[in-house]
């Protein structure tokens, strides 16, 4: 058995001609969750994945076998939930709503411009269709948004591999996760005055009928 035990994530700094020549496994979601798993590529070689504790896999991810060689992850399609606004009369914002209630639920979710995808439940696919939103049953790479403060973004990978992260911020922002009032600053909120009453009286310009 081939043993991985290392992941590049994304197959940043590979050589494209690198990964073309690499072979692939297809997983689906369940099994990218796991950071420790057997699987056969797609040269029918039998393997087996270690890696850290909390590591979840994406489609593109490169896995590196202890003799150097590599393995691209391909995100394999499964049973999915597709929601869509009403053809007739929804909106975009009818996904922003659905993502909410979704999220309360703590239902693992892809976005996607045009659609959001789950993973099929009866009960969240009747409450999405009486808020009027389509909800098809298809087979598709399931890829869902990573928490908001895993570890890189949306791989949330713990793979011991330096990755540089840099942001052109404008603004004093300093990616300083803390917030201004802990870091000592002072936060500005906007107050609105609230408005004066109006009060009736002679010359105030209003027919009050009398």
């Amino acid at each position: 058995m081939l043993t991985f035990n290392k992941l590049i994530s994304g197959g940043r700094g590979l050589a494209p001609v690198l990964l073309r020549r690499a072979a692939t496994v297809e997983l689906d979601w369940d099994v990218r969750q796991k950071s420790r798993f057997d699987a056969t590529d797609s040269l029918g070689r039998a393997l087996g994945v270690f890696l850290p504790r909390g590591t979840v896999l994406r489609g593109g991810d490169v896995l590196v076998a202890e003799d150097g060689s590599l393995l691209r992850v391909i995100a394999a399609a499964q049973p999915v939930l597709q929601v869509t606004p009403c053809a007739e009369h929804g909106s975009p914002f009818d996904l922003m709503r659905a993502a909410y209630h979704l999220g309360n639920r703590h239902v693992a979710l892809e976005l996607q411009p045009d659609r959001l995808q789950f993973e099929p439940d009866h009960v969240l696919a009747a409450m999405l269709q009486a808020m009027h939103l389509t909800v098809t049953e298809a087979q598709a790479p399931f890829e869902p948004e990573a928490g908001a403060y895993a570890a890189g973004g949306a791989h949330g990978h713990s793979s011991g591999q330096a990755q540089e992260h840099q942001h052109a911020h404008s603004g004093d922002y300093g990616h300083d996760s803390k917030p201004a009032a802990a870091r000592g600053r002072p936060v500005g909120i906007a107050v609105q005055a609230a408005p004066v009453p109006h009060v009736h009286g002679p010359g105030c310009g209003h027919d009050h009928g009398h």
